[in-house]
């Protein structure tokens, strides 16, 4: 008899239907039956010895929720007889009902080998006995989980005793995950999690990876690159980790519709073990990143959401260096300014000013979720663009050596790291927000720093009709040094801030076309924020886990502003 070993996950979801993910112990037929009479069915795929599906469900009613149960092969296996939550639903949104979503980066499953001090609650399972304690309360509509989802390069003391069963820890990439099996096992871990399992089981979920998810730092730069390729390990480790993110989180990000129109989903369910197939895939994706694009657009009533990605999408060449390569950003600026300029502001192009949810595309809120964050702190963003300005040749090629070893030992490749490309992100958000059919907010959604943090851009002769927020949130569950605290707070003040301006000068770098100042924060301990989307009304809470005397934990609220 099949059983369920991982999930189910419900991931995509619209107001007529959605898809539960699931891995289970053998090849099976996965069905979703739901309460109201809404179902679907999928046959099981093999990659690597592992079984997966993907369920797609039809016949959902919008603005309702309906219990669900997972059955294979006909035996039900979820939800568990003795499960101590409630019933795991399907919820779909409502022509006119708000949204509320949740997001978060970096995620410890349990603490690494060799310990990193107190970590503290978990966001994340703290967010899951809140909701199943009251199912029927403020529950996320959707969660966006931005980065470093599983750490291949920091793992737990359990995993690395696991992986030393299996192979011989100290050859290779050590005490890391070395393959697509070392990969099963971390999520494995992660979402076993009985908290985490059932919050992911009931509300729906959008992921993006960074770069713990492969290795820390990747993608930092060519030379960076070129070292890693020059090691026996790397190719076996970058190809095993993008497949283990198409087959773990990428599939769940898409559509029924995208599914079924992609090539590699149909050839990998048509084969009798899709591991060549998806192999192939990652090898090309690997070699030539703009031949795949990881990035995606989901649409919630009047919420775009665009989560990109920096990660594998750069261009590494110091000489056209860039967070996206040309292809991924005239898709971002094409789904950005789809449906606007319209003419009479509100989205729908029949001139009466209500924002009746008919147009073509037209949206009151824009999110942009992109691992790394946007807007730094002042410091950090100039030394960040000095680096580049170094590792280019600026002052020679001794600063060009020195740069490059700073620019890995300080983890300096956000996106000030790539001036053009920060430069033109924040050209795009103004052009979003500027204008006829602009949105209320345009909220660009980040992790990675491990601390939360408000940021608002303002441009030079320019002033966009939404209200624009850099909104950082990390860690969810990680640990947080005291050098990250203190070097994070001073990188916003003010002497900081004049220091960042003389290190610029040095590297002769052009003022940035943007400016900001921080809003709120720096907070620190693990946390979640929570948009919640109305009409053009946006609100913005973060709450940070807690433990209480008693053993229990608790979200409490740090922060609870009006965006708009």
């Amino acid at each position: 008899m099949a059983e369920l070993r991982l999930g189910p996950l419900l991931r995509y979801t619209d107001g007529a239907c959605a898809t539960v993910w699931v891995e289970t112990d053998r090849p099976c037929t996965a069905e979703v039956r739901c309460a109201d009479g809404a179902r679907g069915t999928a046959r099981s795929f093999r990659i690597a010895d592992h079984h997966y599906a993907l369920v797609p469900v039809g016949g959902l009613t919008p603005g309702t929720a309906t219990e669900y149960e997972v059955l294979l092969d006909g035996t039900g296996v979820w939800p568990p007889r003795d499960s101590r939550f409630p019933p795991s639903v399907i919820a779909t949104p409502g022509d006119d009902d708000g949204m509320r979503v949740a997001f978060g980066s970096c995620r410890w499953a349990a603490p690494p080998s060799g310990g990193k001090g107190r970590v503290g609650p978990d966001a994340l399972d703290t967010l899951s006995a809140r909701v199943a304690a009251d199912p029927g309360g403020a529950r996320p509509d959707v969660l966006l989980l931005l980065g470093d989802q599983v750490y291949a390069d920091e793992i737990s003391d359990a995993t690395r005793e696991w992986i030393a069963g299996r192979r011989d820890v100290e050859a290779g990439p050590g005490a890391q995950v070395a393959d697509y099996e070392e990969y099963t096992r971390l999520y494995y871990e992660s979402w076993l999690d009985p908290e985490v399992r059932w919050l992911l089981s009931t509300v729906p979920s959008c992921m993006i990876f960074d770069d713990h998810d492969v290795i820390d730092d990747w993608n930092t730069s060519a030379a960076w690159l070129a070292d890693m390729r020059a090691t026996d390990w790397w190719q076996e480790r970058v190809l095993s980790g993008l497949m283990s993110y198409w087959v773990y989180q990428q599939l769940g990000n898409l559509s029924p519709d995208e599914l079924a129109a992609d090539p590699l989903y149909t050839a990998v369910r048509e084969a009798a073990d899709g591991t060549d197939v998806l192999r192939e895939f990652a090898a090309r994706a690997d070699a030539d990143p703009a031949s795949v694009r990881w990035s995606y657009r989901r649409d919630f009533g009047r919420t775009r959401l665009l989560m990109v990605d920096s990660r594998a999408a750069r261009v590494l060449e110091e000489d056209r260096r860039t967070m996206l390569d040309p292809g991924e950003a005239a898709w971002l600026r094409e789904q950005v300014m789809e449906g606007r300029g319209d003419g009479d502001g509100d989205g729908d192009g029949d001139g009466d000013g209500d924002s009746d949810g008919d147009s073509d595309g037209a949206y009151d809120h824009l999110l942009i979720g992109t691992s790394l964050p946007w807007l730094l702190p002042h410091l950090v963003h100039d030394v960040e663009a000095w680096n580049a300005a170094m590792c280019g040749g600026e002052r020679g090629p001794r600063w060009a050596r020195i740069g490059e070893r700073i620019r890995r030992g300080a983890d300096l490749e956000h996106w000030s790291a790539f001036p053009s490309s920060f430069d033109a992100l924040g050209d795009l958000i103004a052009d979003a927000g500027t204008g006829p059919g602009a949105p209320a907010t345009v909220s660009v959604l980040s992790g990675d720093v491990h601390h939360a943090y408000v940021a608002e851009p303002s441009w030079p002769g320019r002033t966009p009709d939404a209200r624009v927020a850099q909104l950082t949130c990390s860690p969810v569950h990680n640990s947080v040094p005291v050098s990250i605290r203190l070097g994070f707070r001073f990188g916003w003040s003010a002497p900081a801030r004049a220091l960042g301006r003389r290190i610029a000068r040095h590297g002769r770098c052009a003022p940035p076309a943007v400016g900001w100042r921080r809003t709120g924060g720096p907070w620190f301990g693990n946390q979640i924020m929570t948009l919640t989307l109305r009409g053009r009304s946006a609100r913005l809470r973060l709450e940070q886990a807690r433990a209480n005397r008693d053993g229990t934990n608790v979200l409490r609220t740090v922060t609870d502003r009006e965006l708009t």
